[in-house]
């Protein structure tokens, strides 16, 4: 039961800090309120990811990791997966409507989405890694409904344009099992590598690009008081090189989550852009 929450994908969820980090205001109260919401984004999330499972029950007993799922291996029943959905969904609905309407509206939508992408909308080529990259803009304003801010356009523009290059890297993955004779989505047959491996080319080349618009934007500049925002490109184009290769050359790139959590060189990668970013902010 406790394996159907996805604990490990919560770090999807570590997007709803994002407008938090880019407007500086580290405050007590504001961490504490972004830490809620981040708890309430990851619980409906759970909820929805229970609902994914028990609508690709079929399709997962094909697929070579995921037929190893609580639903697909049959060691949880789908009543008590649905028992558990229900629950978990109408406490967190609840409780976001007490705590933050702006946030309840932000995870409504976010429901509401992915249940037309579980039903329809993830059997639409294109369409369904658009409303993947949809859900993590969704993050953004929902670590921002909380602390009365707005996420800046190149922040939503940079998360959704990145959150269509992993998208992408996680349908190559599914197009080398169909490759191998695994049906494992009805929507497949819109992909194939070549598509693929164009598509991530040119998202990875306009999500660098997009973030050296934002570094050196006159008005980024002027906010962070600063010049030199744009040396920590340095970091994300080797963040993107390295994820690249992983997928290109190791051909492993079916579940982003986990291989940020077991690649060492992208956390590192990650962790530098994020001291580089702080000491070119608050000491340069």
């Amino acid at each position: 039961m406790f394996k159907l929450l996805r604990i490990n994908q919560y770090i999807k969820n570590l997007f709803i800090f994002a407008p938090l980090f880019f407007s500086f205001n580290f405050t007590l109260n504001s961490f504490i309120c972004v830490s809620i919401a981040f708890i309430l984004f990851s619980l409906i999330a759970s909820s929805v990811y229970i609902l994914n499972d028990l609508m690709d029950i079929e399709e997962d007993k094909q697929h070579h990791t995921k037929k190893f799922r609580p639903l697909s291996s049959g060691k949880v029943s789908k009543f008590a997966a649905k028992i558990m959905m229900t629950g978990l969904t109408g406490f967190t609905l609840l409780f976001s409507f007490i705590f933050n309407s702006s946030l309840f509206s932000v995870i409504i939508m976010y429901f509401a989405l992915n249940i037309a992408y579980s039903l329809k909308l993830k059997h639409i080529t294109i369409i369904d890694i658009f409303v993947i990259a949809t859900g993590f803009v969704l993050r953004l304003f929902a670590g921002s409904s909380v602390i009365d801010t707005s996420p800046s356009m190149w922040i939503i523009i940079i998360t959704f344009l990145l959150a269509l290059f992993l998208a992408l890297a996680k349908r190559r993955d599914d197009v080398l099992l169909s490759n191998q004779g695994k049906e494992i989505r009805k929507n497949i047959n819109g992909y194939n590598l070549e598509f693929v491996n164009a598509a991530m080319v040119l998202m990875a080349g306009v999500v660098i690009v997009s973030y050296i618009l934002y570094t050196v934007s006159e008005h980024v500049m002027e906010k962070l008081n600063t010049h030199y925002l744009y040396l920590t490109t340095f970091f994300v184009l080797l963040g993107i090189i390295r994820y690249m290769q992983i997928t290109f050359v190791e051909q492993n790139s079916g579940d982003p989550t986990k291989i940020v959590l077991k690649d060492k060189f992208l956390q590192l990668t990650l962790l530098c852009w994020i001291i580089s970013f702080l000491i070119i902010v608050k000491v340069i």
